[in-house]
């Protein structure tokens, strides 16, 4: 019977009618009078019926109805392994992911059904859930309650010693410290969790994330050549597993393109660009981004760095690793157009300065008061004239270095005669 209202709701082109259905086999009892293999078949029967209403509910963009398929399925939860429960759930709260808005839903859903795993003793359940509500907070920016539940969490599985969910917690950890601007601790998380990840085999997914969180953290510590290798490890990894970690591998292939845009040898990412594992992305808007501002850097042109930014705002803007090192390269850019501006002059006027350089006038007073404060530019800004006067760089006087020195070695001999004093006037005393 349940069989062919299954195969009813397949075939149904209505969506009301086929959802009735599913609801109608979730709803039928499973009774103690069948057979193993009857009953076996029914649980098998109910699992494809959770499935597919899933999926329904999740191509009408229907959050509310997933929410109610996973409590639902808890009574079929009930009679079936904890290893396939936990699979079920997971691919059941995947369903979330392309529905827009959704965050909400998911939070209460995820903390629901903590509590419901933990009253039932499925520790491992819990704890994968736990995992997963920490990564949703990380997303959300709530990076405090992520840190706590990620605390508490590290206390159980240290008394368990399950070192692979300590590797993906140790993991998430380094990502919020890194998130929270934390880069010593974000980098000892990360050592942690290769540490647990070295002592078991490695599920090769971990091994690529592991990969990517390494070289972000050495790209912010302007390491661009090892942050290279490592993304460049993660992305032919990810590449070789098939079309669900396309997009992990997309992410590599830009942080690779950052690194050699970064490194000042943008020529090289055309090169890139043609080997054959990126070939498929190199038409992809993300890529082209990438290019466009690699040609900008290339031509040392600051009205086309602008212009790419701005074409191409939100495949640039919505990566925080991408976002903040082309802020620093814009600077750096500008400062190497300011100091190619204002190199043959003596004096010049600010506002000509801004006009050249097509930036605002108080922006590029800014930049130049940065660039005097740090030496970069030998020079005074005259707010009367609204003119930057330059000198020429100074050699650092002889005298004052020679004086330096000498009051160093008088300092030296005082501290030998005073420990002479304080030897002498001990053995005084025994004596």
């Amino acid at each position: 019977m349940s069989s062919e209202l299954l195969q009813q709701a397949k075939s149904a082109k209505d969506v009301a009618a086929a959802e009735a259905l599913y609801n109608q086999i979730l709803a039928a009892p499973v009774s103690s009078n069948q057979t193993e293999a009857q009953l076996k078949e029914g649980l098998e029967i109910q699992e494809e019926a959770l499935l597919r209403l899933g999926e329904l509910y999740r191509d009408q963009k229907n959050a509310e109805g997933i929410a109610q398929v996973i409590f639902k399925s808890r009574a079929f939860m009930s009679s079936t392994a904890k290893a396939k429960t936990a699979k079920l759930i997971r691919t059941l709260l995947d369903y979330f992911n392309p529905i827009p808005s959704s965050t909400a839903i998911q939070i209460s859903v995820l903390k629901d059904n903590i509590e419901w795993a933990a009253s039932e003793k499925r520790i491992f359940l819990k704890q994968s859930l736990q995992l997963r509500l920490a990564s949703i907070y990380l997303s959300t920016q709530s990076h405090k309650a992520a840190l706590s539940l990620i605390d508490s969490l590290l206390a159980e599985l240290r008394r368990l010693d399950d070192k692979l969910v300590l590797t993906e917690l140790h993991l998430l950890e380094s990502r919020v410290y890194r998130a929270i601007g934390n880069f010593p601790k974000s980098k000892a998380s990360l050592t942690s969790s290769r540490t647990a990840a070295n002592s078991i085999y490695c599920p090769p997914h971990l091994q690529c994330q592991l990969d990517l969180q390494s070289g972000i953290l050495h790209a912010e510590d302007k390491d661009y050549t090892t942050a290279y290798s490592y993304f460049f490890e993660a992305f032919e990894n990810l590449s070789n597993q098939g079309a669900e970690a396309e997009g992990k591998a997309l992410e590599a292939l830009k942080y690779m393109l950052l690194c050699k845009i970064m490194l000042n040898l943008p020529e090289d990412v055309t090169a890139l660009l043609s080997v054959k594992l990126a070939t498929k992305f190199s038409q992809v808007k993300d890529v082209e981004s990438m290019r466009a501002v690699a040609r900008a850097h290339q031509k040392r042109n600051l009205a086309d760095f602008e212009k790419a930014l701005k074409v191409y705002k939100d495949e640039l803007s919505s990566d925080e690793t991408i976002r903040s090192h082309l802020a620093a390269l814009y600077d750096t850019l500008l400062e190497q157009n300011l100091l190619r501006i204002v190199e043959p002059y003596s004096v010049v006027e600010v506002e000509y300065v801004a006009k050249v350089v097509g930036q605002e006038r108080q922006a590029v007073e800014l930049k130049l008061s940065q660039m005097i404060l740090d030496k970069v530019l030998h020079g005074v800004l005259d707010q009367g004239r609204g003119c930057l006067v330059l000198y020429d760089e100074q050699a650092e006087h002889g005298t004052y270095s020679a004086a330096i020195k000498m009051i160093s070695q008088v300092e030296d001999v005082v501290e030998s005669l005073y420990a002479k004093v304080r030897l002498y006037i001990r053995t005084t005393i025994i004596c």
